[in-house]
């Protein structure tokens, strides 16, 4: 046996989910560019779940679930109020958050398909809440119940901030919901379809995603993004920010993709989104200091941007606090990780693969006094 470092080139499993295949990232045979120009987050989570796109009955039926399931226990909310709010990062809060409630679910340990797909329902519909009221208990306001009669980017927004979103905002957000829910055998999804093998529950499948997601080499990018482009302050200064990072065998985030040799097919709607919201809210400079960085960037390594660039400047547009950038990513890529959960279900075997071992041959134990 020969091992795969980061399991690169390995096939693990069959899916019928998404794709990557010759740089085009499709969902269940739809092409992401098609998806995030006409289709809705709502209508690609039932496409994820169910193999097929909805009907107008059916996408209804949809809203209402999601609508109907939003709130979040009280437990769970005066729970916040006990974090460490100076310490604790909001995916700490969301990853503890989601374990929590699991404990409030009566159908928590239930594993037939109807009691796991009614669970799949309450964990989308809670996330952004889970989100949205964390961020509102940490600085002291009061949580904002989500609205029935709100589409679920909306909705997220309109918790979030108290007041309901301008329509650029809502576009903007549903297109990256739409273009964050899936990525085919990511380290997240991985992770959770290892978990719920063993027959684990749906909540620990996802705990354990969100665990995966918290790290910067996966879903904290974005995060790290805006982070340098506060550092760097201006376009002028992008070239040699970049060069002196490069210079250090400093890694610049947002850039590259493990599965992508021509670039993130992604990109392109958040640099256009980013674009169009740094314009209306008055601060073009972050779109300029990011279009500075990815030319001084890409003229010395040929790794585009990936997904996780642009969204950084989109998100800090909206208003959003720069350390709920993942957990945003989680709102929207739990729809995937419970497809994916769903599907190992369906045609379950235990992941168990195997290790190259490296260490030393075979030794004869020495009694302690002899060592």
């Amino acid at each position: 046996m020969t091992a795969a470092r980061g399991l690169e080139g390995i096939v693990a499993t069959t899916s019928s989910i998404s794709s990557i295949i010759d740089d085009t990232l499709t969902y269940v045979g739809y092409d992401i560019d098609d998806l995030t120009e006409n289709a809705t987050f709502e209508e690609v989570i039932y496409l994820l779940w169910h193999l097929e796109l909805p009907n107008k009955a059916q996408l209804q039926e949809l809203k209402q679930q999601l609508a109907d399931n939003m709130e979040l226990p009280q437990e769970v909310i005066e729970s916040f109020k006990t974090y460490p709010i100076d310490k604790v990062h909001p995916m700490a809060a969301l990853r503890t958050a989601v374990s929590a409630l699991g404990l409030y679910d009566d159908e928590a340990d239930l594993m037939d398909k109807e009691a796991n797909y009614r669970k799949a329902i309450r964990l989308q519909a809670k996330m952004p809440a889970i989100v949205a009221t964390f961020a509102r208990v940490r600085k002291g306001l009061e949580p904002v119940a989500p609205r029935k009669d709100l589409g679920f980017a909306e909705n997220f927004l309109y918790m979030l901030k108290g007041e309901m979103p301008d329509q650029i905002e809502i576009e903007a957000m549903d297109k990256a919901l739409v273009l964050h829910a899936d990525h085919e055998l990511n380290a997240s999804t991985f992770t959770a379809r290892v978990c719920v093998a063993t027959l684990s529950d749906v909540y620990s499948g996802v705990t354990a995603a969100i665990g995966a997601l918290k790290g910067p080499l996966h879903g904290g990018a974005n995060e790290q993004v805006m982070k340098m482009l506060t550092e760097i302050g201006t376009a002028d200064k992008a070239e040699e920010y970049v060069l002196e990072k490069l210079n250090n065998k400093e890694k610049i985030m947002g850039f590259g993709h493990r599965v992508y040799r021509q670039g993130d097919p992604r990109a392109k709607h958040l640099r256009e989104m980013s674009k169009r919201l740094t314009e209306i809210t008055g601060e073009p400079e972050w779109y300029d200091i990011s279009v500075k960085v990815e030319e001084a960037f890409t003229s010395q390594k040929p790794l585009p941007p990936n997904v996780d660039f642009y969204s950084a400047s989109v998100y800090h547009s909206l208003g959003i606090d720069h350390d709920l950038f993942t957990p945003i990513f989680a709102v929207s890529r739990v729809s995937g990780w419970l497809a994916h959960i769903l599907e190992q279900y369906e045609n379950n075997r235990l992941i168990r693969p195997r290790a190259e071992y490296t260490g030393p041959g075979k030794r004869n134990y020495v009694p302690v006094d002899e060592r």
